[in-house]
């Protein structure tokens, strides 16, 4: 795979890449709701000489100060310090947990302690670390006294800065897990879509296709929302319509798989055509008939023959009756003349229906009867036949053997590749051919649809023409007399123009 079908793949799976950055979101903030906070408070007091006892003068006295502040650090991670706090507090805990709730630390070079303090409330913080310096300076005083020979602490612990009482919980930081949260959710969708696009086997787009199977792509039908479903035929003068973009696309993507089917053999045109699918659904039939629909509309004479006979949709689609018709013909209760439909949508276009339910379809669409048939009526026309699925039945291969080709219509974004490689590998073993394959239901636009634009049709239509205005090289602004001058000019081209019989005459 390539860089591109990875980008698709992040196009195609944008919502599940979404949802799950959402879910990592709400994860990290449902994590910080579910831990218990945690406040910081901290406070200081500074090492000082009493000028007590043997220490008599300043300097003297700030150099024991400075000597006793390593041992007053060791000193503050006591348990008897903690169990002062404890009594002092009434906490329900254990010294050693509680010393594992604060820290004592010495600013180097000087003889100040900073006691740092973890509760859960901003309160219990704050009163913490101000209990845990005074016991601090309560068990220092009592080792200084035992010590000193006058009976009096030389050196004492004295509060000098109170606690602040925190604002706002040091853990969990709030901010910091959404962030977390959202860029592991963005990973996890990633790789989610990488995952999807390296495992997915359905029929993405036409390159990958034609490398895949060796068989050319010579149309790409566009998904209308409603075609399907409501009406199935393609007005051939849609195009000059305005308000219906969808069945303009859909149009020209039918004329590009006539204008590809004309110049597929430019010497040995393909006469009659079996339209197929591997599976049912994916629209052949529509696009048999409104292939054979575009093919008239170009003055060819057209058969649209309904090889379907288990299930039989052209004459429905086409909106005429679905009484006798093929069947009938084969089984000699009809002559060809008698079932041969003329539908109001083309004068060039014949309708055969499939007729009555045969109990051997296969049998009947692969007799001599059948191969006659199909020869004399492509000495005077084009022939179109809407076969069966080629896995559920062999009716379509046996069908594709006795015409020029086959065209295979899968749905892109739903067939696979190994539907599609078993369907052409049945045409191979019944010595069909496969004159090209027609993705069905693409999308316009999204990370499937087709790089063909149909933006230019308001330059190609006449309603766009109509509705145009030049503007004045002086002032910029539409120009009305310049528009209408247009129009009159063209009004008398039209009129001087001699009619077209005449005009081939003159030729």
């Amino acid at each position: 795979m390539e860089l591109r079908d990875y980008l698709r793949g992040l196009r195609r799976h944008w919502v599940a890449i979404l949802l799950l950055t959402l879910v990592g979101v709400g994860a990290g903030y449902g994590w910080t709701v579910l831990q218990t906070p945690v406040y910081v408070a901290s406070t200081s007091g500074i090492v000082q000489s009493t000028g007590v006892g043997d220490v008599s003068n300043v300097s003297l006295g700030d150099s024991v100060a400075r000597s006793r502040v390593p041992s007053y650090l060791v000193m503050a991670g006591w348990t008897d310090v903690a169990q002062g706090v404890i009594d002092d507090l009434d906490l329900s805990t254990t010294p050693e947990a509680l010393i594992q709730r604060v820290t004592v630390e010495n600013p180097t070079g000087t003889v100040i302690l900073s006691v740092t303090a973890q509760a859960p409330t901003a309160e219990g913080a704050r009163e913490l670390a101000e209990a845990w310096l005074i016991s601090l300076g309560s068990v220092v005083e009592e080792v200084e006294v035992e010590s000193s020979p006058t009976g009096a602490a030389p050196v004492q612990v004295v509060t000098r800065e109170s606690a602040s009482l925190p604002t706002s919980p040091a853990f969990p930081d709030v901010q910091t897990a959404l962030i977390v949260g959202g860029v592991l959710g963005l990973g996890f969708g990633i790789a989610f879509a990488m995952i999807r696009t390296a495992a997915d086997r359905r029929i993405r787009n036409a390159e990958d296709t034609e490398s895949k199977t060796g068989v050319a792509v010579v149309g790409t039908i566009p998904w209308v929302a409603g075609f399907d479903s409501g009406e199935r035929l393609v007005d051939t003068s849609a195009a000059n319509r305005t308000g219906r973009t969808g069945t303009f696309a859909v149009s020209e993507a039918l004329r590009s798989l006539r204008t590809n089917l004309q110049f597929m053999d430019v010497d040995h045109p393909p006469k009659t055509i079996v339209v197929t699918s591997p599976l049912p659904g994916d629209g052949k039939s529509t696009i048999a008939c409104n292939l054979a629909l575009t093919l008239a509309a170009a003055g060819s004479t057209v058969v649209l023959v309904d090889g379907d006979l288990r299930r039989s949709m052209v004459a429905k689609t086409m909106g005429l009756p679905s009484g006798a018709g093929l069947s009938d013909v084969l089984a000699g209760r009809a002559a060809l003349s008698e079932v041969l439909q003329r539908t109001p949508k083309s004068n060039n276009l014949l309708v055969l229906a499939a007729g009555s339910v045969p109990p051997n379809p296969s049998e009947v669409l692969g007799s001599e009867r059948m191969h006659t048939l199909i020869a004399d009526l492509t000495k005077h026309a084009t022939v179109i036949i809407d076969a069966p699925p080629l896995l559920p039945v062999t009716d379509g291969a046996v069908l594709a053997h006795q015409a020029d080709g086959a065209l295979v219509v899968v749905t892109l974004g739903k067939t696979t590749y190994d539907l599609l490689e078993k369907a052409l590998d049945t045409l191979r073993k019944a010595r069909g051919r496969a004159l090209g394959i027609v993705l069905n239901k693409a999308p316009i636009r999204g990370a499937d649809a087709a790089t063909y634009s149909y933006e230019y049709r308001r330059d190609y239509t006449s309603s766009g023409s109509e509705g145009t205005t030049e503007a004045s090289p002086e002032t910029g602004k539409p120009d009305s007399k310049r528009r209408g001058r247009k129009r009159a000019a063209k009004d008398a081209e039209l009129v001087t123009e001699p009619p077209a019989n005449e005009r081939g005459s003159r030729d």
